[in-house]
């Protein structure tokens, strides 16, 4: 089959990310504003245009996709895309990531699609500061959610936590050792700068992963790892234990040279740089040529010759980019 999305630069794009839905039952500070309007349902793709996306994504070389959202587990009958997209030959990787609040309850079912890995988002060990930080309670959930994945038996379970400086800075040493304790990852995510927010100015709540990893070194034994993925953590090993501990770097450590994936946002757009707002409209190419999966093909291939070389994010309270990260997918 070989690699057909190959952009200006010489990269291979293997790797989608596609937003199933922007709506949330969190309302975290970082990813959405206090104020806040949902897309139409007519304007979001549905379940089967989602798996007809993911089919052309595949015949033209991508190997793994990750399904996000919003929240992508309160979607109705999403089991049933992760069924669907697990049978497709060729796709080495369907992976999800989550806010943990549906696991108790659909972990098993997942495993059962197929899904071998599962992101979880957790910021904060603290009940008060997750009320703060995602305007709900349900932090307990949340663990029971990690644990019931565990037990679910997944091929690789990893925490997401963005950290802010004075909201959660000083955990992460305590986020790292419960990631130990379950023999599980953690990636540590410089905040990115979409969408107006109301909480925070987000400059002076920046923590960079060089100020994480010292916070870290005095504690543990990080050493560079070797391993990579296909997305863009930098993973450091602590000896003697199960554990990786990744950095997310958009702004201290730009990872754009190595940039191999897209994203398909929740209204069907293919968005080729998280920082940038150029994007095409696939939706309206599926429902104008329904059943020809060429066209959309093409639509996919021309589109990524406008991949730009990379993002420039800044901080400040400068609005940049107009989309919000559950609209992006996360």
């Amino acid at each position: 089959m070989g690699y057909q999305l190959v952009d200006s630069f010489g990269r291979k794009i293997t790797y989608v990310r596609m937003s199933v839905t922007d709506r949330c039952d969190f309302r975290c500070v970082y990813c959405m504003g206090e104020k806040m309007t949902f897309l139409p349902h007519k304007n979001v793709l549905t379940l089967e245009e989602l798996e007809w996306l993911g089919r052309a994504f595949i015949e033209l070389g991508v190997t793994k996709i990750r399904l996000t959202g919003g929240e992508p587990l309160i979607r109705t009958n999403i089991l049933q895309l992760f069924r669907n997209l697990g049978k497709l030959d060729n796709l080495d990787e369907l992976v999800l990531t989550t806010n943990g609040s549906q696991l108790v309850r659909m972990a098993q079912l997942l495993k059962e699609t197929g899904l071998k890995r599962i992101n979880i988002s957790l910021d904060t060990l603290k009940p008060e500061r997750f009320q703060r930080m995602t305007k709900t309670n349900k932090l307990e959930t949340v663990l029971q959610g990690i644990s019931a994945a565990i037990q679910a038996n997944f091929q690789n379970i990893k925490l997401n936590a963005v950290i802010l400086k004075n909201r959660n800075h000083d955990e992460v040493v305590d986020l790292v050792k419960f990631a130990i304790e379950r023999g599980i990852d953690i990636s540590f995510i410089e905040e990115m700068p979409l969408g107006t927010i109301d909480s925070h100015n987000r400059a002076e709540a920046f923590y960079s992963s060089n100020q994480i990893r010292k916070d870290l070194r005095a504690v543990f034994n990080l050493t560079v790892s070797t391993e990579i993925t296909a997305g863009p953590s930098r993973y450091y090993r602590i000896p003697n234990t199960n554990t990786k501990v990744g950095f997310i770097s958009p702004h201290s450590h730009n990872f754009c040279d190595t940039c191999n994936r897209v994203r398909v946002t929740t209204d069907g757009y293919l968005l080729l740089c998280l920082g940038k707002e150029h994007s095409i409209n696939l939706r309206d190419i599926i429902r104008q040529n329904p059943n020809d999966l060429e066209v959309l093909k093409q639509t996919i291939i021309d589109s990524i010759v406008y991949k730009p070389e990379g993002h420039n994010f800044k901080l400040g309270r400068e609005l940049q980019i107009m989309r919000y990260m559950n609209v992006t997918g996360g």
